[in-house]
């Protein structure tokens, strides 16, 4: 008999965040948390780490907080040893951690340095830590596998060049992991349109909230949580017959000036 609960429940689930200090990755944390899931909460501020891990633990749940920067494969390399140190398994990533755009991109100022430093942020940490974490996952049977896109990858604007290119490669190794690492992990990704975070507050004026109100049709914008439930669905059992998607989170809008 098919009972909704058992779809929604991660209890005994093993769940890496990456950016879980702050925004959409504490949000995903603290979400995946409530679940049921036993949390890693990785960021490059091990003490804002160290804090979602806390209020993860409050959720009944066993958390545990983990310096990383994500362009390091010997920092990948640690948060893995450390998850299976500590839980013994890997069922869900989410790869949050990212950088760039806020419409900060000139594009004849850019350098082949700062594209590099992008896609190593954006684009190849994801590729590194999934391949770190697939093994673990095809071992205990389940794996999902959640990108943060974001509505960049998808459309067009001024200065994001780099960061929006770098965002619809992370749309297309969604697309190809899932195939390769099919059927027993899924891959999705998301692709969130504004959402009040502290990033996106370093940006943000009435004027261009105004002008983002007015291009979405839920005339709000969106919260951290609105792109954690969307990660929720899309790591458990719920959505067990969706991979290779990109699902865009926006309010219906057309902004993409998420953070």
């Amino acid at each position: 008999m098919f009972k909704i609960e058992n779809h929604y429940n991660l209890k005994g689930m093993v769940a890496i965040i990456t950016g879980a200090g702050a925004g959409i990755g504490k949000a995903s944390a603290l979400m995946l948390a409530r679940a049921g899931a036993n949390i890693v909460c990785a960021d490059l501020n091990k003490v804002d780490a160290d804090n979602t891990a806390i209020e993860a633990r409050g959720e009944g749940v066993k958390a545990i907080g983990v310096k990383c920067d994500v362009t390091s494969i010997q920092d990948l390399e640690e948060v893995v040893k450390a998850t299976i140190k500590e839980f013994g398994k890997i069922n869900i990533l989410v790869n949050n951690a990212g950088g760039g755009g806020g419409g900060r991109e000139k594009f004849l100022e850019l350098t082949p340095e700062y594209l590099q430093k992008i896609y190593n942020l954006n684009v190849f940490s994801i590729f590194n830590l999934s391949r770190l974490c697939a093994p673990h996952m095809i071992a205990s049977e389940y794996g999902s596998i959640v990108n943060i896109s974001s509505m960049s990858s998808i459309m067009q604007s001024h200065n994001m060049s780099v960061y929006g290119s770098s965002k619809a490669a992370v749309n297309q190794l969604t697309k190809y992991m899932a195939v390769d690492l099919g059927p027993i992990i899924r891959v999705n990704a998301i692709a969130p349109g504004a959402i009040k975070t502290h990033a996106l507050a370093t940006v943000l004026t009435p004027e261009l909230e105004e002008i983002m109100l007015k291009k979405t049709p839920m005339k709000v914008l969106g919260e951290a949580d609105d792109i954690a439930m969307a990660v929720f669905f899309l790591a458990s059992p719920l959505s067990k017959w969706i991979t290779g998607q990109i699902l865009p989170v926006n309010g219906g809008g057309e902004q993409d000036l998420e953070g």
